[in-house]
């Protein structure tokens, strides 16, 4: 599960380019290399900054081989959970999974229930895009709404120098270099995004917001 605190904030000057990540790339071996296994969580203001956008990727280390027949798992629901009372309790949630080369998306919307255990919420707000394969360009729905949504794979936007921080913890190195070396470069990731308006979740104020991966 991933955790972050971001904030919204009405004054789009006080968010400028505000951006939080929370990553993890090696997870336990059940869910190591398939669509349980989150690599990394992205909220950040969207480009129109009455939106925000949320990125769940999963499924990492990617060659490009693999990523030719990678797929989304349909027994596996993602769903980015959002606390807008700061009680560490979801609020609202964003479910998606795939069915039949399409990904969809449900809310933001109340859950039925909090914790571990989720149903899918088919009755409410409903977002679906078609799964970008591998090469193509990318698939994006705009509802009128104002929800927008991708799925499919993409580079591993994640950078870290494992080599070095093996070094440090090792004590044989003090400091990163820079730039360093991406450990994660040539490899890629299946990529889950939705855009929602603001107004949608709230509006302004903090939110905390986290992911999950729930098996069927």
């Amino acid at each position: 599960m991933k955790k972050m605190k971001i904030l919204l904030g009405a004054s789009a000057l006080a968010i400028a380019g505000f951006f939080m990540v929370a990553a993890d790339h090696i997870d336990a071996p059940d869910v190591t290399g398939t669509s349980s296994d989150i690599t990394d969580f992205y909220a950040f203001q969207g480009q129109n900054t009455d939106n925000i956008a949320f990125v769940a990727n999963v499924q990492g280390l990617l060659s490009p081989m693999a990523s030719t027949s990678a797929t989304f798992d349909e027994n596996v629901l993602v769903e980015i959970n959002i606390d807008t009372n700061n009680d560490n309790v979801e609020d609202l949630v964003i479910q998606a999974i795939p069915r039949n080369g399409k990904m969809y998306f449900f809310g933001p919307t109340t859950p039925a229930a909090v914790g571990l255990n989720s149903t899918i919420m088919k009755d409410a707000t409903q977002t679906v895009v078609d799964i970008t394969a591998y090469g193509e360009t990318a698939k994006v729905t705009n509802n009128p709404n104002g929800i927008k949504a991708f799925a499919g794979p993409r580079d591993d936007p994640f950078f870290f120098d494992f080599a070095q921080y093996s070094a440090i913890i090792a004590g044989d190195a003090t400091s990163f270099n820079t730039p360093g070396d991406d450990t994660f470069a040539g490899t890629n990731v299946m990529s889950i995004v939705v855009e929602v308006p603001k107004s949608m979740i709230g509006g302004s104020g903090t939110i905390n917001t986290w992911i999950e991966s729930k098996r069927k």
